[in-house]
């Protein structure tokens, strides 16, 4: 076997723990794959001859490139569209210590089911909106020494920073993580999400009556000027006109996907991963949709926090 291929098959080996670590820094499958491609392609520059712990190497290289992705969205304002929750990567990133930097390869396989139902939890749900609350430091500090088991030492080297102060930046995180997502929290969420499945399920069948049932009666629905094709900003009231319109936009339903909007759960519409239009679901107590804010606007979209979920 060729060097470059033993080298591949090296990274492969460590490519799941690789992906888990860049999916919870970036909370974006999508920019997670780019930071492992990265992360290979330095490898595959690099003169590792000298060193003795690849796992530990690469996940410092790809802590690195995480960590300049999350400064680089911050400064552009930018957050991550049109990914998906991961698998493989959901399961490593839960397997706690054992997938750490030592560790002698992947923790998880991909097509665990077992991984793959973790998706839908609403802990998971609920940590990844407090994840996005945190300062790029902070989240890489959290996430490598309290997830992956990374000594503060190896953490301190990504940052550029003290020992000490990569133990503040990470009790910071940790008290922030602690105070929330509180059981209700989590439970909202879930409610959310239960809820949100139901409406995109009855709108792709054009089930009018189930989409009735699943708002309040004294719903409203907001659209911005970018939404209407008249192009003026609509406002629709009532139960059964909200649920006619959601009929009449079923065409759309088949390309939407469930998604995090700005913390809650709401609705995407991006055929071929370009993002058109957003509904922003308020769901209360009584699992019913409240208010349902639709958003098209191009200078909107791009101030929206957005992370897709399964389903």
């Amino acid at each position: 076997m060729a060097d470059s291929d033993m080298l591949a098959a090296a990274f492969e080996e460590h490519r799941d723990h690789l992906r888990a670590v860049a999916y919870r820094l970036l909370g974006s499958m999508t920019d997670a794959e780019d930071a492992v491609q990265d992360t290979w392609l330095r490898l595959s520059g690099a003169d590792t001859s000298e060193v003795e712990n690849l796992g530990g190497w690469l996940t410092t290289v790809v802590a690195r490139v995480s960590l300049n992705l999350l400064r680089s969205r911050r400064y552009r304002h930018e957050e991550p569209v049109g990914d998906s929750w991961p698998g493989a990567a959901e399961a490593a990133a839960r397997a706690g210590p054992a997938a750490g930097p030592t560790g002698a390869g992947p923790a998880a396989r991909a097509g665990d089911p077992e991984g793959e139902a973790v998706l839908a939890d609403s802990v998971g749900l609920a940590l990844l909106v407090v994840l996005d609350t945190l300062t790029p430091a902070e989240r890489l500090a959290f996430v490598l020494h309290d997830m992956f088991a990374m000594p503060f030492t190896e953490v301190a080297a990504v940052l550029g920073r003290s020992a000490d102060a990569t133990r503040q930046l990470a009790s910071r995180a940790r008290r922030r993580v602690r105070g929330s997502p509180s059981p209700d929290r989590a439970a909202d969420l879930a409610r959310q999400r239960e809820v949100a499945a139901a409406f995109l399920a009855a709108a792709r069948g054009g089930d009018l009556s189930a989409l009735v049932a699943l708002l309040d009666s004294d719903v409203t629905l907001t659209a911005d000027a970018v939404a209407v094709p008249s192009g003026r900003p609509a406002r629709l009231r009532g139960a059964d006109l909200v649920a006619r319109g959601a009929v009449l936009s079923s065409g759309r339903a088949g390309d939407s996907r469930l998604a995090l909007v700005n913390g809650t759960v709401g609705i995407v519409f991006a055929p071929a991963g370009r993002l058109q239009v957003v509904l922003a679901l308020t769901v209360g107590a009584q699992r019913r949709i409240t208010a349902i804010d639709v958003i098209a606007d191009p200078g909107q979209l791009r101030r929206l926090r957005l992370a897709l979920l399964p389903g």
